[in-house]
């Protein structure tokens, strides 16, 4: 047993990394359905001047940088605010738990990214490559 733990260990960092690729593409999926059409929903279209599109601007740079793993803590940082204030103006004026307020992704959203912002990019980033990680 003390082998999958020393295992687990070794491979954390890595799957920190693994976990900020994965958040941010989910992410970026927000801002190119809302500033690009793509994939097409009920968000697309909708004008960067709206609180709704400033998010899409969020979501897309800062997916984007995640995702490549370049001034990660400051771009995990930002998109975390932007999910938080998403919960709290969109979601809980119907209701404080998620579960009912449809909130449970944007909610988790923006621990993923706190813990980030704080935890660093991991070992396979542009922030690590360059020593700012």
């Amino acid at each position: 047993m003390a082998g999958i733990g020393a295992t687990a260990s070794a491979w954390a960092p890595r799957m920190r990394s693994i976990l900020r690729i994965a958040a941010g593409l989910l992410l970026i999926e927000h801002g190119t359905t809302k500033l690009l059409g793509f994939p097409p929903t009920d968000y697309s279209g909708v004008p960067v001047t709206s609180m709704v599109g400033a998010a899409g601007v969020v979501e897309l740079v800062g997916g984007a940088l995640i995702i490549i793993g370049l001034l990660t803590r400051p771009a995990a940082f930002l998109v975390s605010g932007m999910c938080a204030v998403g919960y709290w103006t969109v979601h809980a004026p119907g209701g404080l738990y998620p579960m009912l307020n449809g909130g449970e992704t944007i909610a988790l959203y923006s621990f993923v990214f706190l813990y980030l912002a704080f935890a660093g990019p991991g070992p396979w980033s542009v922030d690590a490559a360059r020593g700012k990680a």
